[in-house]
C-alpha cells in the first residue's frame, strides 16, 4: 500500500530542486509548511543553500517575513532564559531546559529552524514545589484555574499546569519527568538531570546531554497522540542525530542509553522513520541492537502504514483514503500509552463533553509566544 508524497519534504532535503518550481508548486509547498510549522525551516534551508533569492517574489515575502519573526523570537528567548535562570538560582536549582529553548540556548542546529511558544524545563520531583514558588515570586502564575485541570496535571501528568508571566506573557512548563507517571515507560529523571551539561554563555543554565536530548525528542514524538507537527519534530530529530552521532562510539552510547532509560522502543521508531521518511543513514549495527525493543512483524507493518501517513503534513495534498483513520489511531494510541484505560476513558469522556460545550468552560489564560503575541 503506497502512501502520499510531500513536495515539502523533497524541498527540505534537496533545496536545489526548488529552482524548477512554478507558482503552483510554491503554493503547495508553502501550505504544507504552514500546517507543519516548518515555514522557518524551509526559509532557513533555502537561505543556507543559497537559493532563497531565486524564489519568486510572492512566496519569498512569506519566507523572509518568517525569518524576521524567528530572529526577533530568538532574542526574546535568550532574554527570557536569563530571567528563568535567575529565578531558580535564588533557590539553588539549576535551570535545565528542554526542547526548543534548549536548542536555542545551546546553539544546536534545530534552534535555527524553530519558532517558540513556551519554555520547557526539568527539575527534580522533590524540588518541584520550591521551583513553582520561586517562579511565582518572579511573576509566573498558573494559567489553568479549573479544578479538574489542576488535579489532572498534579496527579497524573509529568509537569505542573502551565505558568504564564503576568507582564511578559511567556509560558513555562515545569516538568519532573519526560512522560506522565501513569505511562507505561518509566525513564528515571534523576539520571537525566545528573547527565545534563552546562550551557556556555548562560549562568545557571543546563541542557540534557546529547543522547538524552535525542531520546527525549524521540519519546515526545512517538509517545504522543498529537501529530500536527510530527514532521517538524522528525526534522528536529534528524538535526540532533546528525549533530551528536559523530561515529560508532556515539551510536553505541545512544543505544545503550536508550535501554538504560527504558526508551529503546521510541528510539527504534525514530531511527526507522528517519530512514524511511527523511532518508537518514543509520548504522546497521544500531538497528540490530534495537531489534529486541521493536514490536512484532505484524505490528511493525501496521505502524509503518500509520506513521508514514501521520508524519506527513496534515494537508489535502498529502492525504489519501487512509489518512484520517491513521491520525485517529495515532491519537488513541498516544493517549493509551500515557494513561491506563480506567483513567483514560473518563478523561476522554470529559474532553468530549467540553468539546460539545456540555461542561462549563474553565478559566484559561490565552497562550502567548515569547514576544507576548496571542497564539491563534
Amino acid at each position: 500500500m503506497s502512501v502520499p508524497a510531500s513536495q515539502l519534504i523533497d524541498a527540505l532535503l534537496e533545496p536545489e530542486r526548488v529552482a524548477g518550481f512554478g507558482l503552483g508548486d510554491w503554493e503547495q509547498v508553502i501550505a504544507q509548511a504552514r500546517v507543519s510549522l516548518l515555514m522557518v525551516r524551509l526559509a532557513t534551508v533555502l537561505e543556507e543553500a543559497g537559493v532563497l533569492d531565486s524564489v519568486p517574489p510572492g512566496p519569498r515575502k512569506h519566507l523572509e517575513s518568517i525569518m524576521y519573526l524567528r530572529d526577533c523570537q530568538r532574542r526574546a528567548v535568550r532574554w527570557e532564559v536569563d530571567h528563568l535562570a535567575l529565578a531558580l538560582k535564588q533557590v539553588e536549582i539549576p535551570l535545565v531546559l528542554l526542547k526548543g529553548a534548549a536548542y536555542e540556548a545551546a546553539a544546536l542546529p534545530p534552534g535555527r529552524c524553530r519558532l517558540f511558544s513556551d519554555f520547557d524545563l526539568l527539575v527534580s520531583r522533590d524540588q518541584l514545589q520550591t521551583a513553582e514558588i520561586a517562579l511565582m515570586r518572579h511573576g509566573w502564575a498558573s494559567a489553568y484555574h479549573d479544578a479538574y485541570d489542576q488535579r489532572y496535571y498534579r496527579t497524573w501528568m509529568h509537569e505542573l499546569p502551565p505558568m504564564r508571566h503576568i507582564r511578559r506573557h511567556s509560558i513555562v512548563d515545569v516538568h519532573h519527568n519526560l512522560i506522565p507517571d501513569s505511562a507505561r515507560l518509566r525513564p528515571d529523571p534523576e539520571k537525566l538531570l545528573a547527565s545534563s551539561v552546562a550551557c556556555p554563555g548562560h549562568d545557571n543554565v543546563r541542557v540534557l546531554a546529547g543522547p538524552d536530548m535525542i531520546l527525549h525528542s524521540a519519546v515526545h514524538l512517538f509517545h504522543d497522540g498529537e501529530f500536527d507537527h510530527g514532521l517538524r519534530d522528525l526534522f528536529d530529530l534528524r538535526d540532533l542525530v546528525t549533530h551528536f552521532m559523530t561515529g560508532p562510539e556515539a551510536w553505541e552510547q545512544l543505544v545503550q542509553r536508550g535501554y538504560e532509560l527504558n526508551l529503546a522502543r521510541p528510539l527504534h521508531y525514530s531511527l526507522r522513520y528517519l530512514q524511511q521518511v527523511l532518508n537518514l543513514e543509520v548504522p546497521q549495527a544500531s538497528i540490530s541492537q534495537l531489534r529486541p525493543a521493536a514490536p512484532g512483524i505484524l505490528a511493525t507493518k501496521t505502524l509503518d502504514r500509520v506513521f508514514l501517513r501521520g508524519l506527513l503534513p496534515d494537508h489535502a495534498t498529502c492525504r489519501d483514503q487512509w489518512t484520517g483513520l491513521s491520525r485517529f489511531f495515532l491519537y488513541v494510541r498516544g493517549h493509551s500509552l500515557r494513561m491506563p484505560l480506567h483513567l483514560l476513558l473518563p478523561h476522554l469522556f470529559r474532553k468530549g463533553m467540553k468539546s460539545m460545550n456540555l461542561l462549563p468552560e474553565p478559566m484559561v489564560t490565552p497562550k502567548m509566544d515569547p514576544l507576548g503575541n496571542r497564539q491563534i
